[in-house]
């Protein structure tokens, strides 16, 4: 057995049955709502996520917190007591502080206990691209590979996990500043929904407008067409904003093209609070982001 555990945090909205699968330990991020300070927990034990998105329709508004310096600190130092090392998978360093905070965490806690290793890798995605990038890494673990072999399999990794999604209300999106006010006003009117993607950098981008939800649903399927490196038996991870039957669509579209690992789950409140309700979102292994 490998003496070193793998952590990645709530962001990457990972099912309960894939981390116990995984083997991952998962840090919850924290989100604020009407007042209220919650944490993100993947069994959603202290806000259902019908309950959080049925406030966010009802005009509540939500924002977020990434993992603090003492939030890997209380996680990390059990850990590291034991006599284990740590692989750390962090949130994008294009959306969040997250993976500078695990560096800087790492730092103090391999002075504090000399001859332990904390290692970080930035996963340089959201949701479930950094879930999926996660469970491929420990995946991979499991085959007996070393702390050091895991870690370069992880960085290497990164760079050709792809997402791409769309978002169904632009009000969403122009809170988090990815639209400006006016577009998101004259979109909604025209029915423009935005195809978007996390760039090689991490940071999420734009990519194209088409009009119709349909036919947003559909450009995620002609992306992942486009760029999978193994259309049919690569691994896929499909998400959705409490919008199951948009999310259907997606998958049966995916399984006519013959892919046969396809797992489901939802968007958390940590990026559901920007992307907003009605979001549909797909990730794959690919040739290029």
């Amino acid at each position: 057995m490998a003496n070193y555990l793998i952590f990645t945090d709530s962001t990457g909205d990972l099912t309960p049955a894939l981390i116990e699968q995984a083997g991952l330990q998962v840090l919850p991020m924290t989100f604020t709502l009407d007042g209220a300070t919650y944490r993100n927990y993947p069994d959603g034990r202290e806000m259902p996520l019908s309950d959080f998105y049925n406030k966010l329709r009802n005009g509540s508004m939500s924002t977020t917190s990434q993992v603090t310096l003492a939030d890997f600190e209380d996680a990390f130092t059990p850990v590291l007591e034991q006599g284990q090392d740590i692989l750390y998978l962090a949130f994008s360093s294009g959306l969040s502080g997250t993976y500078q905070a695990s560096n800087l965490a790492a730092q103090e806690l391999m002075e504090k206990f000399p001859g332990r290793r904390v290692l970080t890798v930035d996963s340089l995605q959201a949701s479930m691209g950094e879930g999926l990038f996660s469970y491929l890494v420990a995946n991979y673990a499991k085959g007996g590979a070393s702390l050091d072999e895991t870690a370069d399999y992880a960085r290497k990794l990164a760079p050709t996990v792809c997402a791409w999604f769309t978002v169904d209300d632009l009000m969403f999106l122009k809170r988090g500043g990815r639209c400006s006010g006016a577009a998101a006003v004259a979109g909604t009117l025209l029915g423009i929904k935005p195809v978007l993607h996390v760039d090689d950098e991490g940071h999420l981008i734009p990519m194209e407008k088409v009009r119709g939800r349909r036919a947003s649903l559909d450009a995620l399927v002609k992306h992942y067409q486009a760029t999978a490196l193994d259309v049919t038996g690569g691994t896929v991870f499909l998400s959705h904003g409490d919008c199951k039957a948009d999310c259907d669509y997606v998958a049966d579209k995916l399984r006519a093209l013959g892919v046969k690992d396809l797992h489901i789950g939802d968007i958390g409140p940590v990026i559901g609070a920007h992307s907003g309700p009605g979001t549909v979102a797909l990730f794959w292994v690919g040739s290029k982001r």
